[in-house]
């Protein structure tokens, strides 16, 4: 049987995708001038959230100076700050702040993950490195088994989980688009944290919390 300690440890050693390892490994050997005095994590990032969570929420790839740096998920930049802001207002984490591993971060009924594993140059993995990290998703999904609703952040989060839930037909991606998925299942859309998004006001804060509101109401058990 698998699990979550063996689905990270797996993520953890991939080597898979030379561009992405060397992407990886040299911005955590250059690093931002703000952190000169951090290790960076410099690997593939593992999931990170509760087990028995009913709300996946799935990002992109991790950030060259957020998750990178840190080693979790939406850990250690603005998009993270944004993010976990918004899981702390609607209950779904302990505290809106997410600095390190050390934090004390918690998330209840909450799951964060991403289709690729490696921060990307400019953010933009290519179609093979997708594939390439696809089995890691496929695995995380399936020990996700009390998981209901998706929260798809951005388009590229939207296709990826949609595909392997079996979204058909599939509706073009757009913020607050509901998609039905078997099982009862349903994908949940929104912009990305982005900074370009959030500064912009394309994202908004109310915006973020009313997709989470609705993923609750979606994932509640049935009455009766």
């Amino acid at each position: 049987m698998d699990s979550f300690d063996e689905l990270a440890a797996d993520v953890i050693a991939c080597r898979a995708c030379p561009r992405l390892v060397a992407w990886r490994e040299e911005v955590a050997a250059a690093k931002r001038a703000a952190y000169r005095d951090w290790t960076y994590w410099g690997r593939p990032v593992p999931g990170f959230g509760d087990p028995e969570a009913r709300i996946v929420v799935v990002g992109l790839a991790p950030a060259a100076h957020g998750a990178n740096r840190t080693g979790r998920m939406f850990t250690g930049d603005r998009s993270g700050d944004f993010l976990y802001g918004s899981l702390h207002r609607v209950g779904l984490a302990n505290q809106p702040d997410a600095t390190d591993t050390n934090d004390g971060l918690v998330l209840s009924g909450a799951y964060i993950t991403a289709p690729v594993r490696c921060a990307p140059p400019q953010n933009k993995p290519t179609p093979a490195e997708r594939e390439a990290c696809r089995p890691f998703l496929v695995r995380e999904l399936a020990l996700l088994r009390r998981a209901k609703v998706f929260v798809a952040l951005g388009a590229i989060g939207y296709g990826a989980v949609a595909a392997e839930l079996g979204v058909r037909p599939r509706p073009k991606f757009a913020h607050g688009l509901e998609a039905a998925a078997p099982s009862g299942r349903t994908v949940l859309c929104s912009y990305h944290v982005s900074q370009q998004n959030t500064f912009t006001g394309r994202l908004t804060a109310d915006m973020l919390d009313e997709v989470f509101r609705r993923a609750l109401a979606l994932a509640a058990p049935a009455q009766g």
